[in-house]
């Protein structure tokens, strides 16, 4: 989606900057280099740099910022580490980025209770760090060292998100500072409620549209018993996701199911010196559990994947190799890139119901073929969620034209499945144009809940729905 920028006018953004300024000091900055870093996300979309950056260390400055933005009718774009995909913190309007990274404290571990309060600036990976000794850990992983605040913002998921759910189950209540500069609970701590709407919901996933997140209870869980990870290798894709579909329907509580593709799968053996695997359709597998459970599983799915022609299984089971496995999962966008020199990634994805999975990708790998796109495939199938990367040259409008193309066939692809746009990449502005095909009439309800929480349209202007 082509966006144009809508700066306020010259008078209101120097007003609003006088006025920041005032409240951060020397924790506000108009560099260059600062501002582009903060107006560009890990996608495609062209960066958009907000006119000023600040760096919160409370909630009271952030709502002391708001206030006056409100105030002024002034852009805010909430940043947390800028992983996101879809254009999330692009300043289409300008405005100040309110940066969360200094706001980075756990600030209660109720193990007793299995929960968790963080500032919104603290990492998945220093969350866990700081719950190892506890025995608990936090499952919610997208990749990247993604911030909580973002995480929370953007509905993040991830791979172990057909065990665990993504942050809309996870998130037990937030603190947030309303676009008129108030600050809410949107719940307590208790694991059910049904006093009143369902704010919480109502904020996970709003990419900073309705407010700003300054502090989140999580969910958190034991560490299994026992952890173990396999790789199974198919001659078909077909066989893998029908081995997908079988293990579901067989209700084995598998905590990974990651499929690559054998465009993808080549790429990672290079690139992350995995021996021992071909270039052929493969499924990561991570069971956790006790001794037993983790064993059955296994021998289960094992059992499955043979029906569907899938390899023997070829298991990690010491803490260092299940980490290099996951590393190079993890790692398979750097992968994919490392092989065209000079390209760049575009990484989009849909989600349909796990009936349509085999028929949407192979729809999809057909597509990517006759397109004569490089695009590799990865999947957290056991949700029904799969992903594409198109690597290609930014100076090539024809090569853009045919990812744009294939892209838009793909959304459209999922929603006649009666599935989504984004599984979990979110909104922003990249995938706005589908939202009334997925949405219908229902896309008003959102833009009256917009109007009416943010009047004067200041959060993170022009992500989600344009009003």
């Amino acid at each position: 989606m082509d966006v144009e920028a809508k700066p306020v006018d010259a008078a209101t953004r120097d007003a609003a900057l006088d006025a920041l300024k005032q409240i951060f000091g020397d924790r506000f900055t108009t560099s260059e280099a600062v501002r582009h870093q903060h107006g560009k996300d890990e996608s495609y979309h062209t960066p958009m740099a907000p006119d000023a950056v600040v760096f919160a260390e409370s909630e009271e400055e952030i709502a002391r910022a708001v206030t006056v933005c409100n105030r002024l009718k002034y852009p805010v774009i909430p940043f947390g580490t800028g992983t996101s995909l879809e254009g999330h913190i692009g300043a289409l309007r300008g405005g100040v980025s309110i940066d969360t990274s200094l706001m980075n404290r756990v600030l209660a571990v109720h193990a007793e209770d299995l929960d968790v309060t963080v500032q919104p600036g603290v990492t998945r990976k220093q969350l866990n760090e700081h719950l190892r000794d506890t025995g608990l850990f936090f499952p919610i992983d997208p990749g990247a060292d993604a911030s909580i605040g973002g995480m929370t913002a953007t509905r993040a998921s991830g791979t172990n998100a057909v065990r665990y759910g993504t942050m809309r189950e996870n998130v037990l209540s937030l603190r947030i500072v309303t676009p008129s500069g108030e600050i809410i609970r949107t719940s307590r701590r208790a694991r059910k409620s049904s006093a009143g709407y369902d704010l919480t919901r109502l904020f996970v996933g709003s990419e900073g549209t309705l407010g700003v997140i300054t502090e989140i209870t999580l969910k958190v869980y034991g560490i299994p018993e026992a952890i173990s990870s396999a790789v199974c290798q198919f001659d078909t894709l077909e066989g893998a996701v029908d081995s997908v579909i079988t293990t579901i329907h067989a209700g084995v509580p598998v905590a990974r199911m990651e499929l690559l593709d054998e465009v993808q799968m080549g790429a990672c053996i290079e690139y992350s010196k995995l021996e021992g695997y071909e270039a052929k359709p493969t499924i990561f597998f991570e069971f956790h559990g006790s001794e037993a459970g983790v064993k059955e599983q296994a021998e289960t799915v094992e059992g499955i994947t043979g029906e569907f022609g899938g390899s023997s299984f070829q298991w990690a089971t010491r803490t260092e190799d299940r980490n290099a496995l996951w590393q190079a999962r993890h790692d398979a966008f750097y992968a994919a890139l490392a092989q065209r020199t000079g390209s760049q990634g575009w990484p989009t994805d849909v989600c349909v119901p796990v009936s349509r999975l085999a028929e949407c990708i192979r729809e999809t790998k057909k597509d990517i073929v006759e397109s004569g796109l490089y695009a590799p495939l990865v999947g957290h199938v056991g949700d029904g969620n799969f992903h594409l990367v198109y690597i290609i040259d930014p100076e090539n409008e024809e090569e853009l034209s045919r990812a744009k193309a294939h892209s838009e066939r793909m959304v459209h692809r999922a929603l006649d499945m009666d599935g989504t746009c984004t599984g979990e990449h979110g909104v922003g502005y990249g995938k706005m144009p589908y939202l009334e095909q997925e949405h219908g009439p229902a896309l008003n309800m959102m833009r009256s809940i917009k109007r009416a929480l943010d009047p004067n349209n200041i959060m993170n202007p022009g992500k989600i729905v344009e009003i």
